[in-house]
């Protein structure tokens, strides 16, 4: 199971979106982490560290809640 979830996280990394809108451009991967913002044609290397920063502090805590909740995903799907 634990080796599925590293190619999942893998996979998921590969996958990448841009949206350009108003003088802004981000790209974020499919694993939920910003790679790069653009603002106005200035890259905002600081700013994409800051949110990124923010993303995994709140998915530990999330993750510590599903825990405390019934076992994570587990419980969400049934099994523990």
């Amino acid at each position: 199971m634990r080796q599925q979830a590293k190619e999942l996280q893998k996979e998921l990394e590969v996958i990448k979106e841009t949206v350009e809108e108003d003088g802004f451009k981000v790209t974020v991967t499919g694993d939920q982490k910003i790679i790069y913002i653009e603002q106005n044609g200035v890259e905002q290397k600081k700013l994409t560290e800051v949110i990124n920063k923010a993303i995994k502090n709140v998915q530990k805590k999330a993750a510590k809640k599903m825990m405390e909740m019934g076992g994570g995903l587990g419980g969400l799907l049934g099994g523990n």
